[in-house]
This record gives structure tokens, C-alpha cells and sequence, in this order.
């Protein structure tokens, strides 16, 4: 039968006693790693959120009954320990904070007892995840899975600290919102009261910290939940969390200095992590064109070269072709890989298709200096030489070509620029690369709706310079945009929004939106906007990624307490899941459910 602390109170948590507490009685709780009968001995590893401890039971210390109940112990059991901290007999154990000492038990209480747990609590768990996440409960047992969630705890205080430091008012905005579907998808919520209406939960608080700064407020943050009902990557989830902030009478400059102290706040305290200022800044047009991304990853070279006016008249129809429709060729150099087995660059050739691309050519340039290529035979001895001088190729390199529309040639390179330096081990882990990329594009046109769409949201201010395009040549408008990136991963972005009704109009008119029909969807703002609006620009970092990258996580769950997998359910709670009718029927909601057919 269990037993209750009544007399007991903790004096230490595991983790925190040391040689410096020897000759101190004292009382630990938590749960039980592991048990070892040595006959007269027993050896007890007792572990909580601040570490592993020993401790030791003989029944000349505890006693016959506490002997007896230690001799039952087993793997997490939760037990209370009254005893004395001694300096190790044994060995010092290095690779633990209190392998120093030991603790010889006085007492002993089984506060409760455990049955056998579907795996073992251990760090680099090699459970496969689907168990883990069932059993999540246990799962965040795991002392490393602890460490991310105990870091990102610290991490949040810091950036609290930091915003109050800088005069931030940390004000909560509504989870039950207005539908305004331009983006992704909404998550909704039916209305009880008003029937046959919904609430949608937010993608972010973007329309309400821009009214906190109509209303005056003049610095905003969030640590702020937001909701998006898309596919799942590595880095996504349904929910997410994101550190959000609005300031008033500010342009880019002002954002991103605020934005960099923060970071550099958060990197030094959480993990040690000195990142020098300024973080360097690259256009938009600069990223895309030397890594076909606008989150390039920039820990490695391998960049982009353009040869379209290299490849221009030769007799390689691909490349030719591609030109003649206004696209571009470009390549990336793979230094000392030459003599790639044709099955791996068969396999690149594969990858690239699954970025759109139609194939891959390629170019070895072999040790002795001769050519060996999927296209050498369209080309002329020296226009082979002038394309492999152009992208910097020297006997030994590998040299691979993509060839379509500008924008699919700069997204398969982009990728395999990746791909290949993760085949070829050529990342330093080690290292952050933090990066500032702006001037986006304000819009970018969707085949799909057959308009223009804003790249970030339709109240991103464009560059002043380029307001005189919006009319005649609006994909050529730069947005006030700007995304800081970590390691090749976005970590957040924001933007200098748009504060002048008339250019708001224009903007809505430009994305297809009718007078009435912005004012049905953001009426509230811009009826805002008429009562005096100050200039203002914010930025949000998704939280989850920050600390993700921070403890080199290699998935988002690893630092979500009660994540969802990729088909965005809860394998824990089995949510989402059927509710009763009776709950459906006050909604005057009816399903209209398409039936499964048997595969």
C-alpha cells in the first residue's frame, strides 16, 4: 500500500546536492531509475528533473523494514529518501553531476509504485516515436527531453526579461477570431449561440497588434499560441508558439536591432552562445540567386552560378530551350566528385524531380582533366571548357545543371545544394549562421487563383521607391519585408506595415479585392485607420523552431510537451475524435461524412 510525505518535507531536489553537502541529512523524492541487489547492499538510482542520484540501503543504516521495502523497488516507483550524503566509496562517476557522492539511507516511503513502463526512461531514447508519443507521459520522463523543456522555460523568462527591459507591454489578444482565409487554412469553431457561424482560431494576433498600436500602446509583445491548418513538416505543427511584437514609429532598422539584442540575450543565456552584431543582412534577389533560398544555409559554399550567357547558342537543347522561354540554366560546383558513382548521381537526378525538375545534367571534370557528361555530346570541346571555367570547376568536381523557369531552377538547386552537403557531410553542426534576408518581393502571382498574392499579408508596406509599380508592374515592388534565418531554417519574419488608407486600397485593389470586400474581411482595421494611425512595424519567431535549433533537435516535437504527428492528431489522446450527437444537434450542426471505400 502506498504511503504519503506526512512528516516529510524535500529538502533537495537530485541533481542539485554535491560534495559540498556531505554530513548533511537530508530528503529527496522522485522516481526510481534503477535497482541493484548486492545482497547485503542495495543500490538505488533515484532520478527527478535535476538529475540522477545514488543511494544506498543497508539494513544496519535503515533498518529491517526499510531494508525490505528497498529490496521491492523497482524501475519508477516514486519514493521519498531521509539520509545522509556521503562522499562515494566507490568510483567517482564523471559522466554525472553527483558523482561525487552518494546518498546512505535512513528511510525509506514507497509513495507509489509503478507497473512495468512499455520502454525504458533513458536519454536518446531508440523507442520508436509512435510508442513514445502513446505513452508521452513517460516519454518527458526522459532526461533529455527535460533539458529541451527546462531550456525553453528559461528561454521565454529571458525574453520576457528582455522585452520589459525595452519597455514591451505584454498584452494578450483573442483566440476566437473573425475567418479572413488569405494564406492558410483557418482552424474553426462553430457557434453555439449564433448558429450556422464559426470563429476561427488564429494564424497569428497580426490585425490585433496592429490595433494595439492604433490604440496608443506603442511597443507590443505575445508570447503568443497560434493555430494552422496545413500539412505537418519536421518544423510544424497544427499549433504553434510564436514570440510576437508590434512597435509604433519605427521602420526596418529599428525592428531588426530590437530583434538582434533579443536573440543575442536569449543564445547567451540559454546556451552559452555569444552571436555577434550586426547580423548580416541579403537581399532577397542575393539569397535566391546564390542559394535558391530565401532561408539559405549558408554554414557551407556550394553556392548557385548563373551560365545562362555561357550556355546561350549552344547546341544542348535543354539549355537552349529553357532560355528561349525565359528561363535561366544554373549549376552548383560539388568539389571532388568527379568520380561520383553513376547509381548516387542517378539517385541526385531522382531527388531533383521532386522538386518539379524535369532532370539533371551533369558535367564531371575527371582527375585527368577529360569531360564525362549527360550532355557533352551537344557541346563543343570548347564551350565545355568556357562552362566549366565559368563555374569555377577544376579537375576532380562534379558539376550538376538544372534548367526550367528561374523560380523552379532556383528551388531544385536550392535543394539540392542541401541534399548533396548532407550526403557529403560538409555542414558544421558547430556552428550558427544567423542572417537577415529582406526586400522580398511584395507579391508573387498564383497560377492557381490566376491573381497576385501577397508574399507575407496584405498590409506589408512596400518600399517607397517602388510604389510607382504597383499599378504597372506590381511583381516588381519590393516589400519593407525582412526574415531573420538560422542554419537554413526561418526562424521569423515580420515587416513595416502599411499605415496610409489610400495605399492600403491600392494594395487590396492590386490582390483583387473589391472596396466591399476588404471591408467585409478587415473592415475593423481599416475603419481603425481612420481615426489616426501612427507607423508601425513588427516581426514574429516562432518559438518552438528558436529552441528546436538551440538544443539541435532534429524535429520539432522534441521541444512541444504534447506534440501532434504529421497527420495532425494526438496519439496520447487519440484527438481529434467523434463527439456526441447531442453536442452536434445544439451546434445545428449535420455531418456529411463521404464514406470510406475498402482498398
Amino acid at each position: 500500500m502506498a504511503e504519503t510525505m506526512q512528516g516529510l518535507k524535500r529538502t533537495h531536489r537530485c541533481g542539485e546536492l554535491s560534495a559540498k553537502n556531505v554530513g548533511e541529512v537530508v530528503t529527496v523524492m522522485g522516481w526510481v531509475q534503477k535497482q541493484r541487489n548486492k545482497g547485503g547492499i542495495i543500490f538505488v538510482d533515484l532520478r527527478d528533473r535535476a538529475g540522477l542520484l545514488q543511494v544506498i540501503f543497508e539494513e544496519s543504516d535503515c533498518g529491517k523494514e526499510n531494508f525490505e521495502k528497498a529490496e521491492k523497488l523497482r524501475s519508477e516507483f516514486v519514493v521519498a529518501v531521509v539520509g545522509k550524503v556521503e562522499k562515494r566509496a566507490g568510483a567517482v562517476n564523471e559522466n554525472l553531476a553527483t558523482g561525487e557522492i552518494e546518498i546512505r539511507a535512513t528511510e525509506v516511503r514507497v509513495l507509489s509504485e509503478a507497473e512495468t513502463p512499455p520502454f525504458q526512461i533513458e536519454a536518446e531514447s531508440k523507442t520508436k516515436e509512435e510508442l513514445r508519443l502513446k505513452y508521452r507521459y513517460l516519454d518527458l520522463r526522459r532526461p533529455d527531453l527535460q533539458n529541451n523543456l527546462i531550456l525553453r522555460s528559461k528561454i521565454t523568462s529571458t525574453i520576457r526579461a528582455f522585452m520589459d527591459e525595452e519597455g514591451f507591454l505584454e498584452i494578450e489578444t483573442p483566440i476566437l477570431n473573425k475567418s479572413t482565409p488569405e494564406g492558410a487554412r483557418d482552424y474553426l469553431v462553430p457557434s453555439r449561440v449564433h448558429p450556422g457561424t464559426f470563429y476561427a482560431l488564429p494564424q497569428s494576433p497580426q490585425i490585433f497588434k496592429q490595433l494595439l498600436m492604433c490604440s496608443g500602446y506603442d511597443r507590443y509583445f505575445q508570447i503568443a499560441k497560434c493555430f494552422r491548418d496545413e500539412d505537418l513538416r519536421a518544423d510544424r505543427q497544427p499549433e504553434f508558439t510564436q514570440v510576437d511584437m508590434e512597435m509604433s514609429f519605427v521602420d526596418v532598422d529599428d525592428v531588426i536591432d530590437a530583434t538582434e539584442r533579443m536573440v543575442q540575450r536569449v543564445c547567451k543565456d540559454a546556451i552559452g552562445l555569444n552571436v555577434q552584431l550586426p547580423i548580416k543582412r541579403m537581399t532577397w534577389t542575393e539569397a535566391m540567386n546564390r542559394f535558391g533560398s530565401d532561408k539559405p544555409d549558408t554554414r557551407f559554399g556550394m553556392e548557385l552560378c548563373d551560365v545562362s550567357d555561357v550556355v546561350r547558342g549552344c547546341g544542348f537543347g535543354v539549355f537552349t530551350s529553357a532560355l528561349e522561354n525565359g528561363g535561366s540554366v544554373r549549376g552548383i560546383t560539388v568539389k571532388g566528385q568527379a568520380e561520383m558513382p553513376r547509381k548516387k548521381i542517378d539517385a541526385l537526378v531522382e531527388f531533383a524531380k521532386g522538386y518539379g525538375a524535369k532532370g539533371l545534367a551533369y558535367l564531371s571534370v575527371m582527375p585527368d582533366g577529360t569531360y564525362k557528361s549527360s550532355f557533352a555530346k551537344f557541346m563543343k570541346e570548347d564551350e565545355l571548357k568556357v562552362l566549366v571555367e565559368a563555374m569555377g570547376g577544376e579537375a576532380g568536381d562534379l558539376l550538376l545543371f538544372a534548367a526550367d523557369k528561374t523560380n523552379l531552377v532556383w528551388s531544385v538547386l536550392g535543394a539540392l545544394r542541401i541534399e548533396v552537403a548532407k550526403q557529403l557531410d560538409m555542414i558544421d553542426e558547430s556552428k550558427f549562421n544567423f542572417l537577415w534576408v529582406t526586400e522580398f518581393p511584395l507579391l508573387e502571382y498564383s497560377e492557381e487563383e490566376n491573381r497576385f498574392v501577397a508574399m507575407h499579408h496584405p498590409f506589408t508596406m512596400p518600399m517607397d521607391e517602388d510604389l510607382q509599380y504597383l499599378d504597372t508592374d506590381p511583381g516588381r515592388v519590393r516589400a519593407k519585408a525582412y526574415d531573420i534565418v538560422l542554419n537554413g531554417v526561418e526562424l521569423g519574419g515580420g515587416s513595416v506595415r502599411i499605415f496610409q488608407s489610400d495605399v492600403q486600397e491600392k494594395m487590396f485593389e492590386v490582390l483583387g479585392f473589391t472596396k466591399e470586400s476588404a471591408y467585409e474581411r478587415f473592415g475593423f482595421l481599416l475603419n481603425a485607420f481612420k481615426y489616426g494611425v501612427p507607423p508601425h512595424a513588427g516581426l514574429a519567431i516562432g518559438l518552438d523552431r528558436f529552441v528546436m535549433l538551440l538544443v539541435k533537435a532534429d524535429n520539432i516535437r522534441e521541444v512541444i510537451a504534447f506534440p501532434k504527428v504529421k497527420d495532425a492528431s494526438c496519439l496520447m489522446t487519440e484527438a481529434p475524435g467523434e463527439v456526441d450527437p447531442s453536442q452536434l444537434e445544439e451546434l445545428q450542426i449535420a455531418l456529411a461524412l463521404t464514406e470510406k471505400t475498402e482498398e
